[in-house]
């Protein structure tokens, strides 16, 4: 049984792995510690736990297996699937044991359902555009594309209700 919950301030060590794997470096990925101290990256979890901070971590048989976690950035130092300051960017990652088996999906509905509750319009995330499974997983949740920073895509999902054609 997978069970998805909010993340507890002692997971951090496991949130922090998972930010690591979330990063998609096929080769020569530099150490744990170096990567996610490095300024461009350290601000995803700098401070979690601030206000627009969320996360949610999948329990299978009593091993954390994964996580999904949003955080708004600004204009002034965006994320690198920034789209606007109103705009959570996503990150998710699957611990390598527990991939290929539907946690990612059910990650991403749970933090889908949560940014609209919490009130926003959409969530953005940033994917390398070679990552297939992740952009095909995306692409199903009705994320679309939005833009390139670097060598990654952005890309969108509104979270906004459709407006009604009129009859």
């Amino acid at each position: 049984m997978i069970t998805i919950r909010l993340l507890q301030p002692h997971e951090f060590d496991f949130f922090t792995d998972m930010h690591y794997e979330s990063i998609h470096i096929p080769q020569g990925k530099p150490p744990k510690d170096e990567l996610l101290n490095a300024p461009h990256l350290k601000k995803y979890h700098e401070g979690w736990g601030r206000s627009g901070d969320r996360a949610f971590v999948a329990v299978k048989d009593d091993q954390h297996a994964g996580a999904v976690w949003y955080r708004l950035f600004e204009e002034t130092n965006p994320g690198f699937g920034y789209v606007d300051n109103e705009t959570p960017e996503l990150g998710i990652a699957i611990h390598p044991d527990f991939r290929g088996v539907g946690i990612g999906r059910l990650l991403m509905n749970e933090i889908i359902k949560q940014a609209a509750l919490d009130g926003y319009h959409s969530l953005s995330l940033s994917v390398d555009p070679t990552n297939t499974p992740a952009v095909e997983l995306y692409q199903k949740l009705g994320f679309t594309y939005f833009g390139i920073s670097g060598t990654s895509w952005t890309m969108k999902l509104d979270l906004a209700p459709k407006a009604k054609p009129t009859p």
